[in-house]
């Protein structure tokens, strides 16, 4: 028993510690997700703390700048390949995902990939067609069973040593993230105190709850965006297209055409269909640090099979 207590409270640190999947249970792993307890907690210290422009504004930043980098860096690169950049550009999309205190890059592609061969059949671990909204959203992810993924899947990126340290100690990242914040908010107290802000506040409102709502944001799209919207595509799945969805998520909200045609950059098909993560793809690689971005093929786009029909109509 102690030692798996002290397994638990290791893997907060060190994910090579935590629990395989192999003998364990889809129940949830109390002990090792005090943190993630823990971050939603010190949310409500905003009470005390209080509020100011900057540290809001540091908050609104943070959510895009990571939110970008899950969407664009861990889901769209790391996850589907669709663009190509340096090995460099790749470790720094690793840190920045890391930011976002998701777990690591491989982690978070393995899972995904696996999603995508079972989407909402069986062998899907986060679908709500099988396992209702709650545990879609984040109970899979809280459980021992679903801690480490199948790492047969992501044999392409396990070649890169840097990736395997990144994910290793993913909480590295955000422990930076969040003493730096801390730091910034006590200085600028102190050289600029007209702003009204502190160290505290700068860590309750930059780090735990910008960090917060990115976690719920990303969420969504594996248990709203499964059962909320439009179908245009006739996908072996209940995967919808959700324009609400995809203004919080910067573009994963048209999810129905994501799982019609995984390989593209690009998430929202058509002009009007809103796809933030797509258009700063496309300014990266305009100044150079990016390549290649997979377009979708016409003859795909147009493939229009699905229009107006009910979720689950095919599956019958």
């Amino acid at each position: 028993m102690l030692r798996r207590y002290f397994a638990a409270v290791l893997a907060w640190f060190d994910s090579s510690a935590g629990p395989t999947a192999a003998g364990h249970n889809e129940g949830v792993d109390w002990l090792r997700i005090i943190p993630f307890v823990g971050m939603h907690v010190a949310c409500l210290a905003v009470f005390w703390v209080g509020a100011s422009p900057v540290a809001v504004g540091v908050a609104v930043g943070l959510y895009f700048l990571r939110m970008f980098a899950i969407t664009g860096f861990y889901h769209r690169y790391f996850s589907h390949r669709s663009f190509k950049t340096s090995r460099t550009g790749q470790f720094i999309f690793a840190i920045l995902g890391a930011s976002a205190v998701q777990r690591g890059p491989i982690w978070w592609a393995a899972h995904h990939r696996h999603h995508h061969a079972h989407s909402d059949l069986e062998g899907d671990v986060h679908s709500p067609v099988q396992s209702g909204l709650l545990w879609s959203h984040m109970g899979w992810f809280l459980s021992r069973k679903h801690f480490t993924p199948d790492y047969s899947r992501v044999r392409d990126l396990l070649s890169f040593p840097e990736l395997k340290l990144v994910d290793r100690f993913d909480i590295l990242i955000p422990f930076i993230l969040a003493w730096a914040l801390l730091g910034l908010g006590a200085l600028l107290g102190r050289v600029a105190p007209e702003l009204g802000t502190n160290g505290w506040q700068m860590l309750v409102w930059g780090f735990c709850i910008s960090t917060v709502v990115c976690y719920h944001a990303t969420y969504t799209i594996n248990s709203l965006a499964h059962r909320f919207g439009h179908r245009r595509y006739a996908t072996h799945d209940d995967s919808r297209n959700n324009p609400w969805l995809a203004l919080v998520t910067l573009g994963e909200g048209w999810h129905n055409n994501h799982h019609h045609y995984p390989a593209s950059a690009r998430q929202g098909f058509y002009w009007w269909e809103v796809d933030i993560t797509y258009y700063g793809l496309r300014l990266l690689a305009a100044l150079g640090l990016i390549r290649d971005l997979k377009p979708v093929p016409v003859q795909v786009r147009e493939a229009h099979a699905a229009r107006n029909t009910p979720a689950g109509a095919e599956r019958g």
